[in-house]
Formats: C-alpha cells, sequence, structure tokens
C-alpha cells in the first residue's frame, strides 16, 4: 500500500514518477462492493484496512495487498474483477432505495436476481413515491460516473402538477430557483396535456439531488401529485417493461451506456443455458407490487357470495 503524495516536490530534471497500484476505492467499487462515493464513505469511517493497518483516503493498492472490510477478507479473482451488468427495473410506488429498512417496507433489491460474486449497485434513488426508471449495476465504477455530475447525464421524469401553470412560472424552473440545499433548474419543461387543474408535463434535470423535481414545483406553488422517471441519459423505460419487473441490458445497450462516460466496453460474462432458464424464469416470477395490487383486488371475506 502506498499514500498518495499532497504536494510532491519534484526535481525539474527529472521525470514525475506514476504512482504504483490503483486508487483502493477505485479497486473496490470495480469489484462490484459500491460506487465510488460509498466506499470513500467506508474509509473514511475505518471500515477498510490494507496489509492489517486502517487504509486512507488517497491510498493506492496492488495485486499483492490483502484488504479487509468490516474484518472480513475480500477475495479479489484478478481475472473477475470487472464484471459490468446493468439492469432496468420499473420501479413501483411504495418501495424504498435501501437495502435493509428499518421500518421493514418493501425495497427495490428484493426482486433483482441474486449475484454469485459482488452486489447490485442502485445508480441513484428514487424516492418512495415516485415510480419509473431504475439502474442497477455490478460495475461500481460505471455507478460513480452515472451519478457525478461532470458526465451530465440528464433524467427525464413525466410529472402531473395541480395547479395552474403559466410561461412566466416554466420560465422561471428553467432559469433557476433557490431550493434550501442551493440553485436547482430544470434544462427542459415540455407540456404533455392533461384535464382540469391537473396538468402534465416532461421535465429533465442534469442531477438527482433529494426530491429535486417535486420541490423544483413546490418552490413555485404547484403540488406534485405523480412522478415517474422515464429516461436516464440514453436509456428510456419502454412499455414493454411492466411496473415491479426488470430486465438485463443486452450487449449493444451496455457498450452505449459504457461509451457514454468514457468507459471501454466489456463482454458480458457467459452464461450457462441453465444460468439462462433460471435468469428467464426470475424475471417471470410475479413482483411484491404484482402481489400487493392481486391482494388488494380479492373481496374480502365478509363479501364472498354476496350479490
Amino acid at each position: 500500500m502506498t499514500e498518495q503524495p499532497l504536494n510532491p516536490a519534484l526535481n525539474p530534471e527529472q521525470e514525475e514518477i506514476p504512482a504504483a497500484g490503483e486508487k483502493l476505492q477505485k479497486v473496490l467499487a470495480r469489484m462490484g462492493l459500491g460506487s465510488r462515493r460509498e466506499i470513500e464513505g467506508w474509509i473514511g469511517a475505518g471500515r477498510v484496512t490494507v496489509n492489517g493497518e486502517i487504509a486512507q483516503l488517497g491510498c493506492r493498492v496492488d495485486s499483492l495487498d490483502q484488504i479487509m472490510v468490516d474484518g472480513r477478507p475480500l477475495k479479489r479473482d484478478l481475472n473477475t474483477e470487472v464484471v459490468r451488468r446493468v439492469l432496468i427495473y420499473n420501479k413501483p410506488e411504495g418501495e424504498v432505495c435501501t437495502r435493509d429498512d428499518p421500518e421493514g417496507r418493501p425495497t427495490v433489491f428484493e426482486q433483482l436476481p441474486r449475484l454469485k460474486q459482488g452486489r447490485w449497485i442502485n445508480v441513484g434513488r428514487l424516492d418512495i413515491n415516485t415510480t419509473g426508471l431504475l439502474l442497477f449495476t455490478t460495475d461500481g465504477e460505471l455507478a460513480n460516473r452515472l451519478m457525478h455530475p461532470s458526465w451530465q447525464m440528464d433524467r427525464e421524469y413525466a410529472v402531473r402538477v395541480m395547479g395552474e401553470v403559466d410561461e412566466e412560472m416554466i420560465a422561471r424552473l428553467q432559469e433557476g430557483v433557490m431550493l434550501e440545499d442551493g440553485p436547482a433548474r430544470f434544462t427542459d419543461v415540455v407540456s404533455s396535456g392533461g384535464e382540469g387543474i391537473n396538468r402534465w408535463f416532461h421535465v429533465c434535470l442534469l442531477e438527482g439531488r433529494n426530491r429535486e423535481v417535486r420541490r423544483l414545483w413546490e418552490s413555485q406553488g404547484m403540488r406534485v401529485n405523480r412522478l415517474k422517471r422515464v429516461r436516464f441519459g440514453p436509456v428510456f423505460l419502454g412499455p414493454e417493461l411492466p411496473v415491479g419487473r426488470w430486465r438485463e441490458m443486452k450487449q449493444n445497450e451496455l457498450d452505449i451506456l459504457s461509451e457514454e462516460v468514457g468507459l471501454k466496453p466489456i463482454r458480458l460474462p457467459e452464461t450457462s443455458v441453465a444460468e439462462k432458464e433460471k435468469q428467464k424464469r426470475q424475471a417471470r416470477k410475479p413482483s411484491m407490487h404484482q402481489a400487493r395490487v392481486v391482494r388488494q383486488s380479492k373481496p374480502k371475506g365478509g363479501d364472498r357470495g354476496r350479490r
């Protein structure tokens, strides 16, 4: 393990020698343990050690270093560290974007296929009442780039607001308004129809701050009563994916997404016939959202047989 120098004093006559190894958070992210931002939090909290010593932000590691997270050694297979898979999930209302919810609410991870190695990393979040497109990947570096503002990945939402919306209001939302956590704006606002005081719009953002779409409309005295994400960068939520279901990206889709954030395409891992059949069964399995809908539609015991 080597520490990255803060202010190296270089002799002008000497060539700069590249630091050995790779940054620890980048290595762990590539293994699919989490996004780089998430792993940086682990390192800052002292949860990661390298060769028995608590790791510091900026340290570099190579293939000979022993890495432990929460006291558990990581098995590093250099041939399989980089596995890039992406799932497209149509999130229903009522699910939370966390692995374990202390309130016992259903989570977005409960319906995803299990992995033999690594774990699914959610690319951003949607609040409990927001539906639509949510991406998951096994590649922490891809997740980090997709979420980082520097890559300008726009998010498109279909939103239904209650109230009178005029051109001056739309202009303010596009020029920018000050929220409690800083300025925010829509890059595009397009009217999509509606009836009465409920109007539909398609709006675009270049970031994903907490409840940002809702708070922007609320800053203008509007109330959002429906919100659905329909696009993330080049990825669209198509009508072929029912609510509560997921599908895995094909190779050409994955290559396009990777190139959008400056990553070289990686071939999907080979999948056996048995594994493909298992994935198909998992994808066809009724989601918890569908199960809840069925339960709610069933007549109560006291109503059976009544006419």
